[in-house]
């Protein structure tokens, strides 16, 4: 979700609590078009981060500090100048436009008072952090707008600072009454969505269709169209949001579906929680927080599937062509079934074959096996002798083909369920130490060429951890998150005693819960580990898994099994949804 006017104002609201009569005490320029402001206030240290990025224009409290280059931008210079040692006055939004205005109280070199502003525009490519005087002149900007870039306002030094157009909306405070919110809405022939962020400052698309859900109206439904009565549920619900925005009453919060961000809001979304697809809210403390949190997680998971795309491209190539290879054993052992036949053939021939008549091209006989009557053809050109030689032949080279290709089947049919444990590991992998293992293993495998890779302070790769949740009973559940941490749980980590799940029959993660001081478990973290097993298995994107759980003592692993693999005897089946929401992770 991008930045809103809602969220901006929970961001005016945060720091204004936190950085008004604070003191600038340092001023950093890490990126082209990012600067951060170290302010001291009521006892503690802040740093604000201000980014005018194209791509992620962002402004929140941050704990995280980057590497500054040798010699500071001039743009940083510029503000070192006149605002380091600064007074934070105020910090101002216009309406409910993305758009911060932080008042700055500094001496000039006669010891004046003076008071400069830091204007943050967050609109897109648009976006721009520009140093104005008091009189609204332009000192400088972060970016430069020259009249042949944009038609609509110059942005460059000595101009007068104006406010980008407004497009004809206004912010939801200023409606004074339902006959006005009427007005603006019915004036589009559009659908509601569309209605709202066209006639509103500050409204996304996502919040649009908030507001049309709790009014219980149809985002396709068209402003024009609507009854009377439609019209005040959809004002209702406009000036409810409007008064919480105005008493600061925000309640800042992340959506995620699958532990994947998916929104933020400064509002929790019914639209979000009532939507077919499962989604979990969780709440923070601070707008702050939650962009933080946000965009961090959104930047690792982009990072890692961008890192993890070679290995998948050379998994699912293993898998292709192991899968083809396996098809065409399967093929050829199916021909081999025909071996016996070849058999009998030469053992009638050597029976009967002194009443075959020379010529012949074939001799009905009984089949002295189950007494029935059967033809065998005959090469006429051969006496019998050499027929049933023939015969003979050709079965001892399907017998051989069949004992060799019976091997050769299990030892594939093992490959292509090691390939796929190890890209549904990948489909799980959420750290840069996941994908070291994963590397590792395809490397020691032979599916990739190893060329060095990334290594412990003991010359191992770099382990990482398995996920661990605990139960709704208390119970810790650890779930491996590839082949080398499965057997790391089930034959290090896990006691005789503690509980073991895993899919049956598909490549998936193993499950361990620790019983310690219990004798079993009760029946709900029994389906909450079971969930486990489903999510973090092949069958993920199915609606019912069947899941295996024994004792660990139960399980054995084979001699040079490959990792991951182990047999059991022992067990009891189950079967359990792959959703994992409501489950708590440490």
């Amino acid at each position: 979700m991008a930045f809103d006017g809602f969220v901006i104002s929970n961001l005016k609201q945060e720091l204004s609590d936190c950085l008004i009569d604070g003191r600038i005490n340092k001023i950093y320029q890490p990126e082209k078009d990012e600067i951060h402001l170290l302010i001291k206030n009521k006892r503690q240290n802040f740093r604000l981060l201000l980014s005018a990025s194209a791509s992620l224009p962002l402004i929140y409290l941050t704990g995280k500090q980057k590497s500054n280059p040798m010699t500071a931008p001039n743009f940083c210079m510029l503000l070192r100048k006149y605002i380091q040692n600064g007074r934070i006055l105020k910090i101002e939004q216009p309406g409910m436009e993305r758009i911060l205005m932080i008042s700055i109280e500094h001496t000039d070199e006669l010891g004046d008072l003076c008071i400069k502003k830091l204007v943050i525009e967050l609109m897109g490519k648009h976006s721009n952090l520009i140093f104005i005087d008091n009189e609204g002149r332009i000192i400088d900007s972060i970016k430069h707008i020259s009249a042949q870039i944009s038609s609509v306002r110059e942005v460059l030094p000595g101009r007068n600072y104006i406010l980008p157009p407004a497009q004809d909306k206004i912010s939801i405070t200023e409606l004074s009454g339902f006959e006005m919110f009427q007005n603006r809405i019915s004036q589009f022939s559009l659908p509601l969505t569309k209605a709202l962020y066209s006639s509103f400052q500050g409204i996304s698309p996502v919040m649009a269709r908030e507001l049309l859900f709790n009014a219980g109206l149809a985002p396709d439904k068209t402003a024009d169209s609507l009854s009377e009565e439609e019209m005040t549920a959809l004002y209702k619900v406009t000036t409810d949001l409007a008064s919480l925005v105005c008493d600061g009453r925000f309640s800042p919060c992340i959506y995620y579906r699958e532990k994947e961000p998916v929104e933020f809001s400064s509002f929790p979304l019914k639209v979000c929680e009532q939507s077919e697809k499962e989604t979990d809210r969780k709440d923070f403390d601070s707008i702050s927080q939650v962009l933080e949190a946000y965009y961090a997680e959104k930047e690792a998971l982009t990072r890692i599937r961008q890192k993890s795309s070679d290995l998948r491209r050379i998994i699912t190539t293993a898998l292709e062509r192991t899968q083809k290879k396996y098809d065409l054993q399967l093929k050829q052992l199916k021909d081999t079934t025909k071996r016996e036949k070849y058999k009998i053939y030469g053992e009638m021939l050597h029976t009967y074959g002194y009443s075959i008549e020379k010529g012949a091209k074939s001799l009905t006989c009984t089949n002295y096996y189950n007494n029935e009557e059967i033809t065998i053809p005959l090469n006429p050109d051969l006496d019998p002798m050499e027929n049933a030689k023939n015969f003979f032949a050709r079965y001892n080279k399907l017998k051989r083909t069949y004992e060799a290709l019976t091997e050769l089947t299990v030892e594939t049919k093992s490959q292509l369920l090691h390939l796929e444990s190890i890209l549904t590991a990948l489909d799980i992998a959420t750290l840069e130490s996941d994908l070291i293992e994963i590397r590792e293993e395809l490397m020691e495998y032979g599916y990739l060429k190893r060329r060095g890779s990334k290594k412990g302070k003991n010359g191992r790769p770099a382990k990482s951890k398995p996920l661990h949740y605990i139960s709704s009973d208390g119970f810790h559940m650890y779930v491996g998150k590839n082949n080398y941490q499965n057997d790391e749980l089930s034959f290090k980590f896990a006691n005789g005693k503690d509980m073991w799940f895993h899919a049956k029959g598909i490549a998936g993660s193993h499950v361990i819960v620790r019983l310690e001081t219990a004798d079993d478990l009760p029946d709900s973290t029994y389906e909450e580990a079971g969930r486990l097993a489903a999510f973090y298995s092949k069958g993920r994107n199915a609606p019912k898994v069947e899941i295996d759980y024994t004792r660990r003592k139960n399980l054995k692993k084979p001699p040079a099994s490959k990792p991951g693999f182990v047999i059991y005897h022992t067990n009891y089946s189950m079967v359990s949804e792959p959703d994992i929401s409501g489950i708590e992770e440490l």
